[in-house]
């Protein structure tokens, strides 16, 4: 896994009401910074490639499957990076990685990801994702596994 094909970056820290008595960052948690850092992303591709279909009106997004692997804890007051990229596309879902660095010693602390279905609010039907969708990621992205084309 190369750092260098992730490019959205947000940054964490991790705080008082996060951790247990020791200190350390509960578990749980982990899955809160994976969500800041895919509506960031979703935020900024929006904005970088003018994609009105996402995010508003009838269209959005749920999570189908999250997944964490916690490598070292995360402690009281550490300084994370969360990085983001899009690691497949299919018809009407897409499958986002997220790897989380302690900023203070650049040791790889956390991997995950998931997969997110764009559904239609009303029907709550999965619904295909926009070309322009397509075309956003694969702009954005140095590799992206399309599965099926729009």
């Amino acid at each position: 896994m190369q750092l260098t094909n992730f490019k959205h970056k947000i940054k964490e820290m991790v705080k008082f009401h996060e951790v247990d008595i020791l200190g350390v960052c509960n578990n749980a948690v982990y899955f809160n910074y994976f969500e800041d850092a895919r509506l960031e992303y979703l935020k900024d591709l929006k904005k970088t490639y003018n994609l009105e279909a996402i995010l508003q009106g009838d269209s959005f997004f749920i999570m189908a499957h999250n997944h964490c692997d916690y490598l070292i804890p995360a402690t009281l007051d550490g300084k994370l990076e969360v990085l983001t990229k899009v690691k497949s596309i299919k018809n009407s879902s897409f499958e986002i990685e997220h790897i989380i660095i302690n900023s203070i010693t650049n040791d790889i602390i956390a991997k995950g990801g998931g997969v997110l279905v764009h559904i239609n609010k009303i029907t709550r039907k999965s619904i295909p994702l926009p070309k322009t969708f397509y075309n956003a990621v694969l702009d954005y992205e140095n590799e992206v596994e399309i599965v099926k084309n729009p």
